[in-house]
């Protein structure tokens, strides 16, 4: 176990995300709060070949690195719940031990080595390390429980601006 421990695991990104997001503060927290926004998934040229029935898929998972993390931290107050801290692996923020992200995008069309994705919540310019197709039969979980999130309504979130900016509000948060 010690070894693992001090293993260290290098990636290189295998693309580019493109998105019409520049901040953090502006971005969705997650796709599904803005399934209409539009960006390109760009793979290196040498990986195009593993895109090779993709096509056939209606979503993907792109797994990212959040180049743009300010740190890391154990504790973290979530956009969803500003009120208390709560574990890092309890939430989705980008401050993590090792920033790495997921998301669930639309996928639109292939073309070449580019990507028409909607559902966009990740940073312009942010590296990819994987794509992964969305199966429904292996992916979906009707029995799933989703911990304190659950408390928080979230059932009409979708109607408001989901960025970290919009959610700090107060009175968004409090239902």
């Amino acid at each position: 176990m010690m070894e693992t421990r001090t293993t260290e695991i290098r990636y290189r990104p295998i693309g580019i995300i493109h998105s019409e997001y520049t901040k953090q503060e502006e971005t969705p927290i997650q796709g599904i709060f803005n399934s209409s926004s539009e960006g390109e998934v760009e793979l290196f040229p040498e990986y195009a070949q593993g895109l090779k029935d993709l096509e056939s898929f209606s979503h993907i998972i792109l797994i990212y690195h959040f180049h743009r993390a300010t740190g890391s931290s154990l504790l973290q107050k979530p956009f969803l719940d500003g009120e208390r801290e709560r574990g890092i692996f309890a939430i989705r923020h980008f401050n993590r031990p090792n920033p790495i992200g997921i998301s669930i995008v639309e996928l639109k069309a292939v073309r070449g080595n580019v990507l028409e994705v909607c559902g966009m919540d990740v940073l312009n310019d942010t590296p990819l390390l994987d794509i992964k197709p969305y199966v429904r039969q292996f992916d979906h979980r009707d029995e799933a429980k989703s911990g304190w999130v659950e408390k928080q309504h979230v059932e009409n979130i979708g109607e408001w601006n989901a960025t970290p900016k919009e959610l700090r509000r107060r009175d968004r948060t409090r239902l």
